[in-house]
């Protein structure tokens, strides 16, 4: 009777363990991007942004951290000098790959784009910089 007990004991114990631990692996707030085109807009601000980069779906459902594991203003420290770099790099097609830089990033820092974009911004920029081997200055990326 005492072994039963302790059995029981011991399975009821790893049950609890068990869907536990699932409750802290699962994050909801982690976005799944199912297209390489990715569409960011906001109507209130009448902006929009759009990646079109094969692979990215793939790396950020892999790598990115779920939301708000980092604050708007971190999101936004990083962005303003990697996008800062990024608008450099492409008024100066001769000096830097054109293809990679075809297009400039309209990031004005006095409007407030909210979370979301500067997330996703955020991680296109890491996403860019680790794939490309590029280095857009000030921090490093990581993940």
């Amino acid at each position: 009777m005492k072994r039963i007990f302790l059995l029981l004991f011991a399975l009821v114990t790893i049950l609890i363990a068990c869907t536990a631990s699932q409750d802290k692996m699962s994050f909801d707030d982690k976005p799944k991007l199912e297209s390489d085109t990715i569409r960011i807009s906001n109507e209130k601000l009448e902006y929009e942004v759009l990646i079109f980069d094969v692979g990215f779906s793939s790396w950020f459902n892999s790598f990115a951290k779920p939301r708000n594991y980092y604050s708007q203003s971190y999101l936004e420290s990083r962005n303003r000098v990697w996008v800062l770099e990024w608008n450099r790099r492409a008024i100066q097609a001769t000096q830097y790959n054109a293809d990679m830089y075809a297009l400039s990033i309209d990031y004005q820092q006095n409007i407030d784009y909210g979370y979301e974009v500067n997330y996703m911004l955020y991680y296109y920029l890491v996403y860019f910089q680790l794939t490309n081997n590029q280095r857009l200055g000030g921090f490093t990326p990581t993940l």
